[in-house]
């Protein structure tokens, strides 16, 4: 592979040629058809229960038809516009998308009031080898059917978010993705683009640390008002629906969305909360490694430590993930090499392109991509083998349904973090001193992000949610909000001047009207991930099998299930701190590395 650009841009060609091209127009006039042939179906169909295995059958191939194609057109024009959010056609054609794909909720809701007056639907279930194999698809539908409202409204609802979340959600993007920043470096004055500015949080360099973070919060009041009314409009819708469809709240909304039950999430987050002070040797060794004379500085909580300068090429990252994700199985370390050669990597840095990291499985053509921004620090490599987790896991989903192939918040992080813990325990076998501190350091600026800052960032939404209740929230009380929110979390081992009161307008998370609180399921994934690395360090190779089927498990069943199936009862506090105690091990290590 040549180190050009080129290499470190994804291929889209896979999905279609082009917006214009001839097989996304064709996509798109197949699109209509589905949508017709499905609605005026359903019309016909959906009126008595004569042949209802028949019916039931024929609307879980009709949606898996309809999905295969939505999917494929929708993925497309996001990729392209995560890519490049100056993007006119993909900003054009996901609005173009989203409205047909309105239409299709009138059969969902009707398919769903049919669905539950089936007297005995497990007989038919039990009657049909497709029934049996979408019976859990099938049972969530009657489960989520409280929730739903009569077709008209829904179709309304659906209608009306295209020009509230998703219009609120469009604007922040645009606005987030686009910002430039004037930062001084070596004299001169310069504007870079946002992703830049943040992969300078991990430099080695302190000042030009220093000098973004600050650079960055004064760039940031230019949009801070515009994303602020974005972060009001869609709170407040998700509150508004939440209320009309019966969900005792947004929490309680993603809490039955992730198939997860609240005994669980209390159970993790007491833990949690009772293992912050664990982190505060750290934040105090890492300060004193970076040459401060008392707390940590917030915009040093990201810094690399350690004295190797070594930076990754692209293509050392990639040998370094493959060598190490074969280290656990064959079929991990091929998943990530095909990944490499096939182009499924967006790795460059360029202004415009957004900001973060994630992983988008495309069922439809049996492949993933991946976004990032790889500046070639260890933080990054660990970022692409994160990600790369997530195309493992797609990779086993693979084999199931488009229907069963949607797992939950909490379990979506289960694989990447898995596998990130693969590569960097691998790493630390072969390392001496200063390399492990370097390794360890990376390694607990994620688990800090995954415990501490996550937990502050629950404290943030679930407080903002309530207040949003009474009001829409001026931008002051919202900076003041995420300010007491880090403060809860990361104590007094962090220089309180230095809080980001600006933490809230670069994570995508907070604007995904359907996808509230995506802050826990990011401590869910690290820990469980964790239970399930020290099981295979336990059964070793015995365990990849059992590794694999938790990851098919994980859209067909709920949470509590798939960790039962693994041996782990997660109502139980000693699993939680099992894996906390993992992470003090790690402490207990870096601090008393002598460097």
């Amino acid at each position: 592979m040549e180190n050009n650009n080129s290499s470190m841009q994804w291929s889209l060609k896979e999905l279609y040629s082009s917006f214009n091209g001839e097989d996304f127009q064709k996509d798109l006039e197949l699109l209509d058809y589905k949508i017709d042939y499905f609605i005026n179906w359903s019309n016909v169909n959906l009126n008595g229960y004569e042949n209802i295995v028949n019916k039931i059958e024929e609307y879980i191939n009709l949606m898996k038809e309809y999905k295969g194609i939505s999917g494929r057109l929708s993925s497309f024009a996001s990729l392209r516009v995560s890519a490049d959010a100056n993007c006119s056609d993909a900003k054009k054609y996901i609005d173009i998308i989203e409205k047909k794909n309105t239409r299709i909720t009138a059969v969902q809701v009707k398919f769903s009031k049919w669905l539950i007056g089936i007297k005995d639907l497990q007989e038919s279930i039990n009657s049909s080898k497709l029934l049996k194999e979408h019976e859990f698809y099938l049972q969530e539908i009657i489960t989520n059917n409280n929730h739903i409202l009569s077709e008209k409204e829904e179709m309304i609802i659906s209608k009306m978010k295209l020009t509230g979340s998703s219009a609120w959600a469009n604007l922040k993007n645009s606005l987030a993705s686009n910002l430039l920043v004037d930062i001084d470096i070596d004299g001169k004055t310069q504007e870079i683009g946002i992703n830049n500015i943040k992969n300078m949080y991990f430099s080695n360099n302190s000042d030009l640390r220093k000098k973004a973070f600050y650079a960055e919060r004064k760039s940031n009041e230019k949009i801070a008002e515009g994303v602020a009314a974005a972060l009001n409009g869609i709170k407040g819708e998700v509150l508004t629906l939440c209320e009309i469809k019966g969900y005792n709240s947004p929490l309680n909304k993603t809490l039955e969305d992730s198939r997860m039950d609240e005994e669980t999430l209390n159970t993790m987050l007491k833990v949690m909360k009772e293992n912050l002070g664990e982190f505060k040797p750290y934040y105090l060794k890492k300060a004193q490694l970076l040459g401060h004379k008392d707390k940590l500085p917030f915009y040093d909580i990201m810094a690399p430590v350690g004295k190797l300068d070594k930076e990754y090429t692209f293509e050392e990252a990639r040998d370094f993930i493959v060598k190490h994700y074969s280290s656990f199985s064959k079929d991990m370390g091929d998943l990530a090499l095909r990944a490499f050669n096939s182009r499924w990597i967006d790795a460059e840095v360029r202004e415009g392109k957004r900001s973060g990291a994630f992983c988008s499985n495309l069922h439809s053509i049996g492949e993933s991509r991946v976004l990032c921004s790889f500046s070639g620090s260890f933080k990054n490599v660990c970022t692409i083998a994160h990600e790369l987790g997530h195309a493992y896991h797609g990779s086993i989903l693979q084999k199931e349904s488009v229907l069963n192939s949607s797992y939950p918040m909490p379990l979506a992080e289960t694989a990447s973090i898995f596998a990130e813990n693969i590569v960097r325990n691998a790493a630390l076998e072969e390392a001496d001193k200063e390399e492990s501190l370097v390794i360890l350091g990376a390694e607990l600026i994620n688990c800090s992000s995954v415990i501490v800052d996550i937990y502050s960032r629950f404290l943030f939404e679930k407080e903002l949610f309530e207040r949003r209740r009474e009001s829409q929230l001026p931008l002051k009380e919202i900076k003041e909000l995420m300010v007491w929110a880090q403060k809860e979390a990361y104590g007094d081992a962090i220089l309180e001047e230095t809080f980001d009161a600006f933490g809230w307008i670069h994570k995508p998370h907070y604007y995904y009207a359907e996808r509230n609180f995506y802050n826990f399921p990011y401590a869910f994934g690290l820990l469980f991930a964790k239970g399930l690395y020290s099981i295979y360090l336990k059964e070793g190779n015995d365990f990849i099998n059992k590794y694999n089927e938790v990851l098919r498990l994980t859209g067909q069943a709920n949470i509590y299930d798939v960790a039962k199936y693994a041996g782990i009862d997660i109502h139980d506090e000693e699993f939680w701190q099992g894996s906390m105690d993992m992470i003090k091990k790690d402490i207990e290590k870096f601090c008393n590395i002598d460097i």
